[in-house]
């Protein structure tokens, strides 16, 4: 596989879908941990959301590394360490990626073990940590507009 370009439109496109579904759980009652588990869709609303929000993040990680480094990254751990071996995340910023993909592994995998008072923490905090590493990826890419097929 050689480098190519990364294709800015899909990039705009898993930001956007990050966003929205932190918006969406930014939506959930989350004053306190009451207010969301006595909501009766809430833990369900807020592990879709968050799931899909890490997968996406995951997701443009990986489209990053394929398109702009020729590197394939199987595992979501590994697009942490990815990303980290091609300059683009500090090592503090690995470190967190590679914890939220194993929030993501449980979610997925071992979805039995994650309580409702888990997804409450979770989406209280460490939302910002989503936001902080999508915001990551995309000034990394702003900052070197070569790699990008199209302006952004």
């Amino acid at each position: 596989m050689t480098p190519g370009k990364i294709r800015a439109k899909i990039v705009r496109e898993r930001l956007l879908w990050i966003a929205d579904m932190v918006a969406h759980i930014r939506a959930l009652p989350l004053d306190t941990p009451d207010a969301f588990l006595q909501t009766l869709h809430a833990p369900a609303a807020a592990e879709s959301y968050l799931r899909r929000a890490l997968e996406t993040l995951f997701d443009l990680g990986r489209h990053i590394l394929a398109k702009g480094f020729a590197r394939v990254a199987q595992e979501y751990k590994s697009v942490a360490d990815e990303l980290y071996a091609v300059g683009i995340l500090s090592p503090e910023e690995r470190d967190l990626l590679r914890m939220m993909a194993g929030y993501r592994n449980r979610l997925t995998h071992v979805y039995s073990d994650v309580t409702p008072v888990a997804l409450y923490r979770m989406c209280t905090d460490h939302l910002d940590d989503i936001e902080r590493m999508a915001r990551r990826l995309e000034a990394w890419l702003r900052e070197h507009p070569a790699y990008l097929d199209d302006q952004f």
